[in-house]
């Protein structure tokens, strides 16, 4: 099978070695995604608004991976405050309500940046 690596073009890709997503046959696997927008960070203090950002991101990858959002089958979303799960659920659900992936939602220490609130990954398989 053939394999495409999808890139978002930051500097950190290359950096670290790492892909926004890659697409092996009908499946495509998108990195954990931040609220990063070159040097900004989206959303300061606001878990849903990143959240929102976010999925916007992952969307524009599976693009790029001749895939939308109808195929994701798997959300698996990192939170320094699990107090906050629901306003990422209902950010969540503004783009799956009616997709219904299966999803995780892990509470963990922190990320890269202290100003990040959640860190998102994803799973599609294009129904070929």
């Amino acid at each position: 099978m053939m394999r495409r690596n999808i890139s978002s073009n930051t500097i950190y890709e290359d950096q670290i070695g790492y892909s926004r997503a890659v697409r092996v046959g009908n499946v495509i696997e998108v990195s954990g995604t931040t609220a990063i927008d070159g040097e900004e960070i989206i959303g300061k203090g606001n878990i849903y608004e990143q959240t929102r950002f976010i999925f916007g991101k992952i969307e524009k990858a599976l693009k790029g991976a001749d895939a939308g959002l109808k195929d994701v089958v798997r959300t698996r979303m990192f939170v320094t405050d699990i107090s906050q799960s629901d306003e990422v659920g209902r950010a969540h659900a503004e783009f799956f309500k009616d997709i219904k992936p299966a999803a995780s939602m892990i509470e963990v220490k922190g990320f890269i940046h202290p100003d990040l609130l959640i860190e998102i990954e994803v799973t599609a398989i294009i129904n070929e």
